[in-house]
Formats: structure tokens, sequence, C-alpha cells
């Protein structure tokens, strides 16, 4: 069995979280083995799945194929400080641990624990598939640099001083393959699917533009984007809606024409909060169905 990995970004508000919790229930009663993982820092997939998550992985209830785990940015950093001081410990006296400490206590740090965290899930075949939930673009484009980045400092700093900011070189080295496999796994189109949600207005397609530009540069392609939150034609009679509508498709248009080699769906607004199984099937039957283009 050969995970699929699909990533969600796009900004903040354009309903990201939405969008990935339909999509894993959707493979959840396909039968999939699915885990959904949020590495926003104002995570809520607590609030969409209506029970408690949190920095752990759970069972959704009520579906038997589907687990959720909120990554909390604060915890990550404090166990990968423990996984990179435990062995160190039976080595080093006291005052070389708290060098390494202080080593481990820089921005840098927090960063590659969350990224850390991220590849851990990576790096596992016990689920089918395997969706994020990113935090906005930004912060998503930083967190996939991470591995390039990384990879080319540890070993640098195998031939210098010895020493990064995550501590002695010599015991991070081996986390170089496994930042090396993330970088492939991102780039391979076949295993990962990189997903954006954006809304049909200039800002949100501007961004969008953007970002997937930048990950063009890491190497890694933007498969498929989903337009969020359309007006539905039926509420077209109210002549405000009818306006909006139309500079809504207008955008679809633009992004039509932009993205045409990348797969575009649309999703309509609901009259209810997507929360729950049963909304995000609803969800899933106009996402899954019917929608896409180049289908």
């Amino acid at each position: 069995m050969e995970t699929k990995f699909i990533l969600f970004s796009g900004k903040g508000g354009v309903g990201k979280t939405s969008m990935a919790s339909t999509t894993a229930v959707h493979y959840a009663d396909e039968g999939k083995k699915t885990l959904i993982v949020t590495t926003d820092p104002a995570a809520n997939l607590s609030d969409v799945f209506q029970q408690e998550i949190g920095h752990r992985i759970t069972k959704i209830e009520g579906l038997d194929n589907l687990f959720a785990m909120e990554i909390d940015p604060d915890k990550a950093t404090d166990e990968y400080k423990e996984r990179s001081l435990a062995p160190m410990r039976e080595l080093f006296d006291e005052d070389l641990i708290k060098v390494a400490e202080e080593q481990l206590s820089g921005p840098c740090t927090e960063e590659m624990a969350a990224f850390d965290k991220f590849i851990d899930f990576m790096d596992t075949d016990e689920y089918e598939v395997v969706i994020f939930d990113t935090a906005p673009t930004g912060h998503t484009i930083r967190l996939l640099e991470l591995p390039v980045d990384w990879s080319k400092h540890i070993e640098e700093s195998a031939k210098g001083s010895g020493q990064t900011c995550m501590g002695p070189v010599a015991l991070i080295e081996d986390s170089k393959k496994k930042y090396d496999d993330a970088i492939s796994k991102l780039r391979d189109f076949h295993k990962t699917d990189f997903v954006f949600v954006m809304q049909p207005e200039e800002t949100s397609l501007e961004e969008t533009i953007r970002s997937s530009n930048d990950l063009q540069e890491l190497g890694i392609k933007t498969t498929r984007v989903i337009i969020n939150g359309l007006i539905p034609k039926e509420e077209t009679i109210n002549p405000f809606f009818k306006k909006k509508h139309e500079r809504q498709l207008n955008y679809v248009e633009k992004a039509n024409s932009i993205f045409n080699s990348i797969k575009i769906q649309t999703m309509e607004l609901f009259d209810a909060e997507l929360k729950g199984l049963e909304m995000f099937r609803k969800c899933g039957s106009k996402l899954f169905v019917g929608s896409d283009k180049n289908e």
C-alpha cells in the first residue's frame, strides 16, 4: 500500500479546513484509512468535527476509517528538543548539555520542530491517505522550503563547525535522508496532490498565482485549485447577489485561463456551516461529482 498525500493551502479564511475535511470524509467513506492533520496554529478541526482532538492522533467519532490531529507548535518544539537532547545526556557533561539547550532555543528550532512533525506523517505507511490542512500560504511555503534549506545546511555544517541551532550535526545527520525523502515525495505529483483553495475575488486569485509560482520554484506542482464560496445561481434573482455572482464568475474564468493545465473545481456556498460528518458528505457530493474541469 502506497500512501497518498494531499496538501491544502490558501489565504486565511478561504475554506481550507472545510475542503480538507470534506476530502478526508470522502476517502474514509470509500473505506480508505485516512488521517487529516492540521499544521495551522489557529487550528479548528475540533470545532468542525465537533469533538476534542488536540496534539494526538484521534479517531473521529462515527467513522471507523478517519483519524485527525492538530499539531501544537509549542508541544512539537518541546518534543523535538527532548528527542534531540536525550542521546546527548548519556554522552556529555552538564555544561555541554546547557550549550546544546541554548542552541535549541532559537526560532529556527521552532520551525524545524514543526516541519519534523509534519514529515513524520510523510514517513508512514499506516494510512492510505494523509491530508494536511496547512497554515495560510506564506507560512506553508516557508514550511516547505525547510527540507531544502536544512538538508543543505546540515551538509555544509558537517564540513565546518559541526554545530547548528538544532545542536551538533553529528546527531542530526541521519535526518538529512528524512528531509531528502520528504522533498522527493512533495515533488512527485503521483504521490502528492497540492491543492490551493481560493475565493472568487481578486486578492485571493493573486495570492494563489503567487504561491503556486513559489511552489514551482521549489519543484512542487500545483495539481488542483478549488474556487470556494460561489453564490448559488438560484439566489441570483436578488439584484445584489446577481451582480456579485457575475463578478465571481469573472474570476472563475480568469482562474481557468491562468491555470489552464490544472484541474479547477468550484464549490457553492451552503446555507449552513460546514460542520459534522453529514455536512461534509453533502459538500463531498458536490466536490467529487460533476464539478471538475478536465474530467
